[in-house]
């Protein structure tokens, strides 16, 4: 029975050990770490000379370099325990290669030296798996304050799709229902990872903060939000975003967008999609005056069975693993074909045509989408 119990145990810890080791996923992740390994190389080279060439700083120069920039990334204790190792390891080498033998520890140096890095290696692996925890807590969180896939109002239906890079990311989007209508905003926080998910969520508070105390235009919300974008100098953060009022009971939109990516309006009297071109720059780039000169709002004509669909960059720039980008113009033939349909069809158009675009790739960026699209009025039962 025990021996069975160890070969059970035995196949279990094999078969986690080589979970995901196929020849695909090796080659992606032995391809990042190439490239986190060169980007760490770059930095600390330039870093400790920052007026030299790398071709004229000696190797050695360059070895210590690398090395001080590793070891900057672990704290005292280990950076202690791990110099002492490093250290062992090379007085082993040299009584080794001079044949001493008088030392009566010589013989324990090595495995002593090999011991104290993998203590090091494994603390290391679980303090990453609690920041993972962490980041995993963080992404719950964030999406939670992501409105509802569906949202429906009167005649007013919309449906999203929120996708993360990263654990967390930049891309924010909104549908707000107030007693003058419904709002629906989308925007992408320059950079990547936890400083732009914070970032996120501080301009989604102030937007709902906004939109409830003073139910804005959509430019009078991004001359409010510039404000505060630009409130810091030292902050270079730029947001670019669009923006969308639908007054309650009315066939028309308001529009403004910020520097960020055209939507794709579909006409049904038209039986055509095109962009919704409109003037602006991303907020924080430039003054609150100069953006209120630049900035234009339009209205535009929103009837039964009229869509517009809303998306951040990492929707069109998205590559598949032959380097092809995505692009606007399949976003313009599915809404030329599916227009019409509801959002969630739609939505679920859009989703199906990028997963199937995308294969085993993963995105590089946050893809972000919604719907929006009119109905049939409610009928009134007499």
């Amino acid at each position: 029975m025990k021996t069975m119990g160890l070969k059970n145990e035995t196949k279990s810890f094999y078969r986690e050990y080589v979970t995901g080791m196929n020849s695909q996923q090796l080659g992606k992740e032995l391809h990042a770490d190439s490239d986190r390994l060169k980007k760490l190389y770059r930095d600390a080279i330039h870093e400790a000379n920052p007026d030299v060439p790398a071709e004229k700083i000696p190797a050695f120069q360059k070895f210590l370099s690398v090395l001080t920039a590793l070891t900057k990334r672990l704290n005292p204790v280990r950076r202690l325990v791990f110099g002492v190792a490093v250290l062992v390891f090379a007085i082993y080498l040299v009584f080794s290669v001079l044949g001493v033998s008088f030392f009566i520890y010589h013989p324990i140096l090595l495995p002593l030296s090999f011991l104290a890095i993998l203590v090091i290696l494994m603390i290391e692996l679980l303090e990453k798996s609690d920041v993972q925890q962490e980041l995993n807590f963080a992404r719950d969180i964030q999406l939670s304050l992501l409105p509802p896939s569906s949202v429906k109002r009167d005649n007013l239906e919309s449906y999203s799709f929120a996708a993360t890079a990263q654990e967390v990311g930049g891309d924010y989007i909104d549908v707000i229902n107030t007693e003058k209508g419904t709002y629906v905003i989308i925007a992408d926080v320059s950079g990547k990872g936890m400083s732009a998910a914070l970032y996120m969520v501080r301009i989604q508070a102030l937007v709902h903060l906004l939109i409830n105390k003073q139910h804005p235009s959509p430019k009078e919300l991004f001359l409010e939000l510039n404000d505060y974008v630009k409130s810091d100098k030292s902050d270079k953060t730029f947001v670019t975003s669009c923006a969308a009022f639908f007054p309650k009971g009315e066939d028309h939109f308001l529009f403004a967008r910020a520097g960020h990516n055209q939507p794709i309006f579909f006409s049904r009297e038209m039986d055509a999609a095109f962009q919704l071109k409109t003037d602006g720059l991303a907020l924080g780039m430039t003054s609150t005056d100069i953006l209120s000169k630049k900035m234009r709002e339009k209205k535009f004509r929103f009837e039964q069975g009229d869509s517009v669909l809303f998306y951040t960059d990492g929707l069109t720039e998205a590559r598949n693993s032959e380097g092809e980008e995505y692009g606007i113009d399949r976003l313009d033939g599915l809404l030329s074909i599916y227009g019409s349909l509801h959002a969630k069809t739609i939505s679920q158009k859009v989703q199906s045509s990028i997963d199937s675009f995308l294969g085993d790739e993963k995105p590089i960026d946050d893809i972000t989408f919604t719907t929006v699209h009119k109905v049939e009025p409610p009928k009134k039962i007499s």
